[in-house]
């Protein structure tokens, strides 16, 4: 007879308990949330005209006298729950952007709009995929004695891909710099285009906003090599918005033309350093701009808006990349599970961060991620919706809106967060249930709509 587990026990003594009903109940609405928020207090419903209490709510009267909520995390790694629902949320807020919807007129699909990718410039060999790897005739080695040449056929899941050729002449400091600047230059990028612009149709700078507005929404992501670099979707619109039309010099190829003319050109200096010295950053040689049409000629706006909504729910440590913790001590780097790579962009992280100079980038606090400080996602105001529209909306359908003419005051306290073995392992059932649902739901409809029924 198998031995129970301390898990398999916990997870009994939860469904002996009188209440356990109601935690189901509790966990469910999460979404079998893997780290929910636990809170204490209450809230109560007036009507605003005449004082009457119309509900009234306590914990008290909850299991543990705590109520769970999502905890909310993009992670999947750390809540693939709350990860679906933040994509889910990701997808409709790009979508919005590019075809219309949730508060976005139809009108911005026939507007000039790209798909941009933006790189970060070489920091030193690294072993690549293709057909050969890095083939020399000559072959010749670095000054440090190892070979400059690999005429080897990498895999794409090859643990050596994106690793440098040789470790010290890779440029560490330059990397982590990159990062901590990354947020920079993409603002004096999106300056830029702009400029070139106005330049291109005889406005000065200053005007531009009377004519025309640019809205983007990016994403950041890990390459193989641990750099950044940046996939985003930039929009024209007339000068209100998305509620304006274009000016008619608002051309797709006008816009490519700027982008590129503005990646290839701006420059963000570090402060000068006695051991860094000063640095010039730029974006990569590499640009993309692709046309997004309405007509079906350019690369298809869901699988773009879907492709985003991935990308934001890995974790560092999914890309290969750092890890999804914040680091403490020296001895913390030595101890993640990451590539050698990734641990020396980690320990120049730490090094640079002690310099009084470095001390605004933070960068010993942003070790975990190789210097890289900006938000995964992020988007200008006049792109789409917001996420907190979205989860308004949510709320909403879910009937938990306030009541029109009706105050509620509410006290709330955080007691905790997480589950018990025998918790987590009820919730993660629950969890799978519901992903499962879902894909099925998924699948009926897709028969339906081709007829397969």
């Amino acid at each position: 007879m198998r031995q129970l587990s301390e898990a398999d026990r916990d997870a009994i003594r939860l469904a002996q308990d009188p209440k356990f009903a109601r935690w189901l109940e509790q966990i469910a609405a999460t979404g079998g949330c893997a780290h929910p928020v636990h809170l204490s207090g209450s809230a109560t419903t007036r009507d605003a005209t005449t004082g009457e209490i119309l509900h009234h709510y306590d914990t008290r009267v909850e299991p543990g006298e705590r109520l769970s909520v999502r905890c909310r995390n993009r992670r999947a790694t750390v809540c693939a729950p709350c990860s679906r629902l933040h994509a889910g949320d990701t997808f409709h807020l790009v979508r919005a952007g590019l075809l219309g919807g949730k508060s976005v007129p139809a009108t911005v699909r026939d507007r000039p709009r790209l798909f941009i990718t933006l790189t970060a410039p070489s920091f030193g060999p690294v072993h690549r995929t293709g057909d050969r790897c890095r083939p020399r005739r000559n072959g010749g080695a670095c000054e440090h004695g190892r070979p400059l040449s690999c005429g080897a056929v990498h895999d794409t899941a090859e643990s050596l891909v994106g690793q440098p050729l040789c470790t010290d002449c890779y440029d560490y400091p330059a990397h982590t710099l990159w990062h901590a600047h990354a947020g920079k230059l993409w603002d004096r990028f999106v300056i830029g285009v702009r400029r070139h612009l106005a330049t291109a149709v005889g406005l000065t700078q200053s005007r531009f906003p009377d004519h025309a507005r640019l809205s983007f929404a990016r994403v950041a992501e890990y390459q193989k090599r641990a750099a950044v670099h940046v996939h985003a979707v930039v929009r024209l619109d007339g000068p209100a918005g998305p509620d304006d039309e274009r000016p008619a010099w608002g051309t797709a190829d006008r816009l490519i033309d700027a982008i590129r003319a503005s990646a290839s050109r701006v420059v963000v200096r570090t402060v000068y350093s006695p051991a860094v010295g000063e640095l010039a950053l730029d974006w990569g040689a590499q640009v993309d701009a692709r046309p997004l049409r309405s007509d079906g000629l350019g690369p298809d706006d869901e699988a773009v808006a879907a492709y985003v909504a991935k990308y934001v729910t890995k974790g560092a440590s999914e890309t290969g990349a750092g890890t999804d913790h914040r680091l403490t001590t020296w001895d913390d780097i030595d101890a993640a599970p990451v590539t050698e790579h990734v641990r020396a962009l980690m320990r120049t992280c730490w090094r640079l961060g002690g310099l009084p100079e470095y001390a605004p980038l933070h960068l010993r606090a942003w070790a975990h991620t190789l210097g890289y400080r900006g938000h995964i996602l992020t988007k200008s105001r006049a792109y789409s919706t917001t996420y907190a529209a979205l989860r308004a909306d949510r709320a909403e359908h879910a009937g938990q809106q306030a009541v029109p003419g009706t105050i509620t005051d509410a006290y709330w306290r955080y007691v905790g967060s997480g589950h018990t073995q025998g918790a987590a392992l009820i919730a993660s059932g629950i969890a799978d249930d519901l992903a499962r649902s879902r894909e099925i739901a998924r699948e009926e409809t897709r028969c339906v709509g081709g007829d397969a029924v």
